[in-house]
């Protein structure tokens, strides 16, 4: 699989978010939501950080 670009992970995130505050769903879902959350945060974190360690670089 392919890494998700910035963009595509912080809208999948947005969308993580709202179905968890949204609440209704089953434990078991919300807790396979909230582990995916994680991961897409991560993802932007990295980007975040390599963007960063660029732009202190130049």
């Amino acid at each position: 699989m392919t890494e998700l670009s910035y963009e595509q992970a912080r809208a999948e995130l947005a969308t993580v978010v709202e179905k968890l505050e949204s609440g209704g769903a089953a434990l078991e879902e919300s807790l396979a939501l909230w582990e995916r959350g994680e991961q897409l945060a991560l993802i932007c974190q990295r980007w975040l950080d390599t963007a960063r360690a660029r732009l202190t670089a130049e």
